[in-house]
């Protein structure tokens, strides 16, 4: 859309909280610009960069965490779930093993979009919380100092769905249940051939809408296509050939990107320039706007 500036990312912040491996972070990096790309992602036509390239973004989340109210961050889904499973396993301490990055995640995300006055913030229905407490954080910083931040919208695609894993649960690298989309076709097959399934056999009717296959097919399908094979799940597809032609689907997809997503391994520093670039262009906007935030509260100009 030439009428809007997008903005894309590599969180590597927020990867902190869980994955303490240096290496696995700078690749996991790399893999995922490299993928974004490969699918089409126009580096020229909107700004692509690496969170930690912005130093904004850490000082203007200091300053939102002096704002925000513990009351709020008790809410967060993430640190709910953590303190359910601990007492689900009769841990005395609720608080067991969750680190304050996992507590306080929600402010660097409010922080990673306030940064640039977002005003229309794409994201599935598990993330709508994370912009209702951005909004409530931004709205709370305009009622105390000077009203700088827009309050972003939450723009929800009602026709995606977030996609099942290899073990029926959501797709996640947190799970190790996801399926890497330009790994070896080999992997790749296998991986598909895994996915979880129910008991029914060949000939029986099946229920598309609530089978993994059918979920990851209908993401690359079209409408026509997806239709059609909703109707031969009721017919009785097998889940042997309903796999295979899953495979040899997506597959057939993915070779143009695939090429191209090796390529850009093979060259980290073309990526690294990409970003290099994204970051310059970021900056003009997040470093004059972080002076007038630090003049708002009253902290002097870095000059």
């Amino acid at each position: 859309n030439k009428e809007l500036m997008s903005y894309y990312f590599l969180a590597d912040y927020h990867s902190l909280i869980k994955n303490h491996d240096p290496n696995l972070r700078k690749q996991s990096a790399l893999e995922i610009a490299a993928a974004w790309i490969a699918l089409g992602l126009d580096y020229n036509n909107c700004v692509f960069y690496r969170q930690s390239d912005l130093p904004e973004i850490p000082e203007l989340t200091w300053i939102l965490t002096c704002l925000t109210a513990k009351g709020l961050m008790n809410r967060a889904h993430a640190y709910k779930a953590s303190v359910a499973e601990n007492e689900e396993q009769g841990h005395k301490d609720p608080d067991k093993g969750i680190a304050m990055g996992l507590f306080s995640y929600p402010i660097l995300m409010a922080a990673d979009i306030l940064m640039f006055n977002a005003r229309k913030v794409p994201v599935g229905k598990d993330q709508i919380q994370h912009l209702e407490m951005t909004r409530d954080i931004a709205a709370r910083f305009n009622h105390i100092y000077k009203k700088l931040f827009i309050l972003p919208e939450v723009v929800v695609d009602e026709t995606s769905a977030v996609l099942a894993g290899l073990d029926g649960r959501k797709m996640s690298k947190s799970y190790h249940n996801f399926i890497p989309l330009f790994d070896t076709q080999k992997r790749f097959k296998k991986l598909i051939m895994k996915i979880k399934t129910n008991s029914l056999g060949p000939d029986e009717p099946k229920d598309p809408e609530t089978c993994t296959l059918f979920s990851i097919y209908k993401a690359f399908a079209s409408e026509l296509e997806t239709k059609k094979m909703a109707d031969r799940y009721r017919q009785g597809i097998s889940w042997g050939t309903m796999k295979l032609e899953l495979f040899e689907y997506i597959n057939e997809i993915l070779k143009a990107p695939r090429k191209q997503y090796e390529e850009l391994i093979k060259n980290p520093s073309d990526i690294d320039d990409i970003l290099n670039k994204g970051a310059l262009k970021a900056r003009e906007f997040s470093v004059p706007f972080l002076e007038k935030i630090r003049k708002s509260i009253g902290i002097q100009s870095l000059g």
